[in-house]
Formats: C-alpha cells, structure tokens, sequence
C-alpha cells in the first residue's frame, strides 16, 4: 500500500470525545488520540492539543467527521457549544483542504469498506447485495443515515432521523414517554435512544417504580446492567434496546434497507452479548403486517474500532479526486457564467479552459492562443474580461481555485424554515459570500482604483436601483477625506455630470450585472471627456469590458426573482476597501501595505476599521 506524500489528519468529534488519527497511507491510521471536548474551548483548541504532540510536518488535508448536520460553512454542534467556520478554520490550521462531513454520514460510506471480521450479525436475514443499506448508532445523540447505490459507488444520505418522534410499543414505554414529557416538550428517539437517553430511561424507571435514587450515568447504567448487580439498570439496558430496535426497523421500512442495518456509535459495541441476547432483534421483526419484510432483512452490529475514520478518509478522498478531475475553482465558475456575453473568438478561449484548465495553467500564450485558434491579444482581452490584469493574474487565480478546498456552499431558504433557521441560512449564505470574493479580489486592481481615488481632483459615483444607497455610501465616506465627490442615480443627471468630467476625474460606476444601458452610456461618456472609469461590477460584462480598471463582485443572484441582497453587500464591502485604503494613503502609507493593515488599522471618523478583508493577496495555497 502506497504512503501519502503527506499525511491526511482525520477526526471524528463527538459531544463528549474528539478522535484524532493521522492517515499516513490508504486505512493506514496512525497516533490515534482521544481527547475530551470538555477540556478544550473550542474545536480549533482541541486540534491544536493533539497536533502538539506530533513532530513538525506538513499537514496539508483534513478531514472531519461531526455529530451534527453540516449544511454551509458554519459549523454548530446539535449536542455542545462548539462552532466554527470551514473556511477560516482550514485557514487557520494552514491546510490545503478541510473537508467537514456528518458523522454517520461518514460510518456509513465506511460500510461497504469494513471487512467481514469488522461487523457481526445479530439475527436472521439474507443481505442483497445492490440494494440500500441504513446505518444508525447511538452515542451523546442518534445518528441516522443511508446508503444509496449509485453506479459503481454509493450515494450517503446526511439525515437527522434520530430526532424523528418517539412512538411508544406498550404500556412501560408509555409510562417513559409521559416522563419525558414532563421534561421536553418534544420527544424524539434521540432523547431515549442515546447516552443521555438511557440516563432518562433509568430515571423514568425509578419514577414509574415509585423509587427516588440518585441518577446514574449511562456508563455506570450499562457496568451494572453487564455484571447483573442492578436489576434497574438492566431493566433499563434490555429497554434501550428493545427502543433501538422500533428505531432500526422504522429505518429499515423508510428506506426499503433490503441490504441491512448497521449499528454503529459508541454504546451498542460496548455492550457485547448483553446487545446480542436483547430483545432487540424480537422488536426489529415485530412489524405487524411487515414482519415477513422485517425478518428478511439481516442487522449488524459494526466492531471497527476506525470505521468513522475509513468513511471520513473516503469523502476526503473523492474530494480530492474531484478536485483534481473537474475543478470547481471560482474563476471557472465565472466562465461558465459569462459564456453567453463572450465574443465567438473569447469563446474559444473560455472552451479551452474550461475543457483543460491544467494545460491552460501550464501552457504558454501563445500556445493557448495556437489550441484556441486565436490571437495573443484575444487571449489578454479573454483574461481582463474576468477582472484579470491579465495572462500571468489569470493562471494565478486559476491555480488557487485547482488547489482549493470544498467551496463554500449557498443554503437555499425555504417556506419551512423557522426564524432562527431563516436567519442562520440568511447570515450563513453572506458570510460564504464574503469568504469567496476575499479568495478571489485582485490585488493589483484594488491598488490601482487606490491610486486613482486618492489622485483625483473630483469623484463621482454612479448606481441605479437597489445599488443607490451603495453609491450614497461611497459618497459619505470619500467626501469626509476632502474628495469633491457627488453620488448620481438619476439617469438623466447621471449623463450630465459625466459630461462635464475632466481628465484628473473619475467615475466610480456600480452595477450588479454591468447591462444597465444608461451606465454603460456613462461610462462612454466619462471617457470621452478623458476621465477614468472605475467599475465594481460582474465579470464579462459589457461594464467590466469599458472599464478602464474593474473590480469584479460575481454572485449568483437573479435580480428577475429576488433583491440582490448579497451582492449589494458585497458592493458596499469593496468601497469600503477603497475608502480604508484612501485613507491610509494619505495617512503616508503605500496602497499595498494599506491593503495588508486594513483590517488592523484604525480608519479616521466614517470610515470603517472592520473590514474583513485583511488579506486581500490572489489566494494562491501553497
């Protein structure tokens, strides 16, 4: 088996336990350490702890696996207080690639991996081979997930079934259930069918015996269930499994898991015979009209001590591979975008590297131009059309994007979602936003617009619509640096005041899609009086094309069916960048090392000192 070039560290975090390994070859898992999540403040402390006690090497991938849904880049544990972003967390332990996945939707691409001594069979049933598989575990709360064949592959399903509604079997389970009821309003499976679950168990048991005992924990419960030295606890064992298999079989119906359920999580293996001599298999089959269907299908119970770890490195590999096979680096993302806008000749271009991106990375202009069937020139103008300045800033933004991690995803809000939902979603859809424009701005191109605001004897800023307030905006903040500065968004003034620019002028035009006819007439305009025209806008358009200088904010908003909410925020943060970076200038720094102190310097009165967007390098990793 072939070691990795560099080691992969892979962990699986719990609410109690944060399991740490390095992979130094494929299922080859070394320095294996647990640590508890209590004695550390924060995930990034808990990684920091363990990555201490290694020798100095280059950690380039990552892969975590977590107790909880994993939906965007920010991160919230359903059972403890940990909460981070993917995206500055990867930055901040300096990787390459952090992968962050739900943890039983990492046990369960781990199962068609495990070998036959690595699982065993509680019960009859004939596994199917091609047919879906259910896979649950209880530990500090309820995994649930699934198995989909997909090809020659399998598709993992990231649920929180476990919060499924708790539905009682007999009369004992009732009497739980009112006892639970007592405490939460809801009562799912997970607030039973887990380590805090089987604590609520015993305590219920107690109650309906009419005993008041000191509680116990769920270790204790199962020690002296094991021993027989508690009839209590072991009444609390057998109906914890006896609940996991009402839990199993529902899984198995719902999904039709005609290639079994695996049970995996940090209870059910411990228990050993105890799980085997249950009256969980019984329960599992005891389907009324299904119970033929129930018996049919076979139960395992998963003894991998890494089987978390095997499907984390799985999801880590096949990114990976994606990465490499079918880039999904922003800038590829804006060629695939702009295609309609290009030029039959920029189309050309824009096939080319979409088609083979590393050649493109690699290749000469002129061989680019040769393959493309195009000029050198079509090739530059192909580049500044992106925002680029040119051949050399394009390969770069393209190599970040071939090296990158997961990309920030955008959460679509729904009809269903509750308000903290909605804003979590709301928040979460900005920041991932914001994280993609500081990877991609082009450093050179702020740097110029810099040297242009600052050396302008007059600015205006043009805007239209719903990005009036961001030139309002701009005009604030740049008036209070003793800039002559005026924000436009009528058209018909909009066309006069370009009208009387000059050449030391400049005209700041705003605009989210750059096909706005009356800007683009400003733009004409400014420069036929000899004015420079700076454009925040969308890359390919016919804005970024006139420009003298563009400043690219792509998002994929569509203004026909929504407010472009994000992407005016996005607008509002790049003047903010021009304005902290102004300021800085005329305080006697240069316009590069304005932009590396912008987020630690403090900007005079009206101009923000927050901006997030303190390195604002072409984001090259490693």
């Amino acid at each position: 088996m072939n070691p990795y070039d560099c080691p992969r560290l892979i962990a699986d975090i719990g609410g109690t336990y944060a399991r740490f390994a390095l992979e130094v070859a494929p299922g080859q898992f070394e320095r294996a350490l647990s640590l508890r999540c209590a004695d550390h403040a924060d995930f990034h402390a808990a990684v920091s702890a363990y990555l201490a006690n290694l020798p100095d090497q280059r950690l380039q991938h990552a892969a975590v696996a977590i107790a909880n849904p994993v939906e965007g880049d920010d991160v919230r544990m359903t059972n403890y207080h940990w909460r981070f972003s993917i995206e500055q967390m990867r930055e901040r332990l300096a990787l390459d690639t952090l992968v962050v996945v739900n943890d039983f939707t990492a046990l369960a691409m781990a199962v068609p991996r495990l070998r036959a001594d690595e699982f065993r069979q509680i019960g009859g049933g004939t596994r199917r081979e091609g047919n879906v598989i259910g896979v649950l575990g209880a530990g500090s709360g309820l995994g649930v997930s699934g198995l989909i064949p997909a090809g020659d592959g399998w598709v993992a399903l990231g649920t929180e079934g476990g919060h499924a509604s708790f539905s009682p079997r007999d009369e004992r389970e009732v009497d739980v259930l009112r006892y639970a009821w007592s405490q939460f309003g809801h009562v799912s499976f997970e607030r039973l069918v887990s380590g805090p679950g089987l604590e609520l168990v015993y305590r219920a048991l107690q109650h309906r015996a009419g005993r008041d005992v000191a509680p116990l924990s769920a270790p204790e419960i199962t020690h002296l269930a094991s021993t027989g030295a508690d009839a209590t606890c072991a009444e609390a064992v057998e109906l914890f499994c006896a609940m996991l298999g009402t839990t199993a079989a529902n899984l198995a119906v719902t999904l039709g898991a005609l290639g079994g359920i695996f049970i995996g999580g940090g209870i059910v293996p411990r228990l050993g015979q105890v799980f085997d001599n249950s009256g969980f298999r019984s329960r599992f089959e005891d389907k009324g009209r299904f119970a033929e269907y129930l018996r049919a299908i076979p139960t395992y119970v998963i003894t991998a001590a890494n089987a978390t770890f095997v499907g984390a490195s799985a999801i880590l590999q096949s990114q990976l591979r994606t990465l490499e096979g079918t880039p999904k680096s922003a800038i590829l993302e804006q060629i695939r975008r702009g295609l309609a806008g290009l030029s039959p000749a920029e189309r050309r271009v824009a096939d080319l590297v979409l088609a083979r991106p590393r050649s493109a990375l690699n290749d000469p202009i002129a061989e680019i131009a040769r393959a493309a069937q195009v000029s050198q020139p079509t090739v530059i103008r192909f580049c500044r059309s992106l925002g680029c300045e040119g051949l050399s800033d394009f390969k770069l933004r393209l190599a970040s994007g071939l090296t990158g991690t997961v990309p920030v995803t955008h959460t679509q809000v729904t009809d269903d979602d509750s308000t903290v939902e909605l804003g979590a979603k709301v928040a979460g859809n900005t920041a991932s936003a914001i994280l993609q424009m500081r990877d991609h701005i082009n450093r050179d191109a702020v740097e110029r617009a810099i040297e242009l605001l600052n050396g302008a004897d007059r600015v205006d800023f043009h805007a239209v619509g719903h990005y009036g307030p961001v030139a309002h905006d701009a005009q604030f903040k740049f008036m209070r640096f003793g800039i002559p500065c005026n924000a436009y968004t009528d058209a018909r003034l909009q066309v006069l005041s370009a009208g009387v620019l000059g050449e030391r002028d400049v005209a700041v035009i705003i605009s989210g899609t750059g096909r706005i006819a009356e800007l683009l007439e400003v733009a004409d305009k400014a420069r036929e009086r000899g004015a420079r025209v700076v454009a925040i806008t969308a890359s390919q358009s016919p804005l970024a094309r006139k420009a003298d200088l563009a400043l690219i904010v792509d998002h994929p908003e569509d203004p026909n069916i929504q407010l472009p909410m994000i992407s005016r925020i996005l607008h509002l943060l790049v003047v903010d960048i021009l304005a902290v970076g102004v300021s800085m200038r005329r305080q006697g720094m240069d316009s590069g090392a304005a932009i590396g102190a912008a987020g630690r310097h403090r900007a005079p009165p009206g101009v923000s000192a927050s901006l997030p967007f303190a390195r604002l390098t072409s984001h090259s990793r490693r």
